[in-house]
């Protein structure tokens, strides 16, 4: 009991000090997917490619939900990086790579590949794949790390995507972008890396944060909550990465 009160207490001090700031990646994605995916016409199909244990099926419940995967990451893979420790695969309808999935062309109505593409040797085809199985005006929802850790190896291939690249490519394979929006900012992802430092300084160096380095880092993370508030454009330098909604329009340039 005396334990739990002193996180709890812990807990109350570091949101006093730093207001959460760097805390809301998945919080923020997990409301533009929810918003996007409710929008979506009642009945329609929707494939989650990319699926893993199909966290957001929750969000699905109006439509026809089918998901994919390789199904190859057992949650520990080459023990590198960062890892969930388990997997469950046993809900998914197709296993296959996404780049070869066996679903005939034009069958979904939308599509949502969500922090899948930098898992993929070929992102490139992946979205090619995605786009031979989508109905024509299909939606495509797409998120994916502007910049990331290594995670899930050795199933990392890419650090993340700028906006430019989804600018440049989804045109090419014959998307029309309806809204790419960034996720977080500059500070907001600061932010977030600095409170990783106690866990990585502790695994990959055996350092312990010393006292004066923790109430520095208070202080910068308080710095970085005021000035995320004042953020006028940052997420151009860096984000946590971007949501992308686009449609299928068939007009391959």
């Amino acid at each position: 009991m005396l334990q739990t009160n002193s996180n709890m207490i812990k807990e109350k001090i570091n949101n006093f000090f730093t207001k959460k700031v760097g805390t809301h990646n998945g919080s923020n994605r997990d409301k533009w997917l929810e918003k996007t995916i409710l929008q979506l016409p009642k009945g329609s199909s929707i494939l989650d490619a990319g699926a893993g244990e199909g966290k957001y099926k929750k969000f699905c419940e109006h439509l026809i939900y089918k998901s994919q995967d390789l199904a190859e990451y057992d949650g520990k893979g080459d023990g590198k990086g960062l890892h969930t420790e388990e997997r469950d695969y046993s809900n998914l309808d197709f296993v296959s790579d996404i780049t070869d999935m066996p679903i005939e062309n034009d069958f979904f109505d939308s599509v949502m590949c969500v922090e899948v593409i930098e898992h993929v040797p070929d992102p490139i085809q992946a979205l090619k794949e995605i786009h031979r199985v989508l109905k024509p005006n299909g939606n495509l929802i797409l998120t994916a790390p502007f910049n990331s850790l290594t995670h899930y190896a050795p199933f990392h291939f890419s650090t993340g995507f700028n906006k430019y690249y989804y600018e440049e490519n989804l045109k090419k394979i014959g998307f029309e972008i309806i809204e790419i929006i960034p996720n977080g900012n500059y500070f907001e992802y600061t932010a977030q890396e600095l409170r990783r430092l106690r866990y990585v300084s502790e695994d990959y160096s055996k350092t312990k944060l010393h006292i004066f380095v923790k109430i520095s880092l208070y202080i910068i993370l308080n710095f970085l909550y005021k000035t995320s508030k004042k953020d006028e454009g940052s997420s151009e330098l860096l984000c946590f990465g971007y949501n992308v909604l686009c449609k299928k329009n068939n007009l391959i340039i």
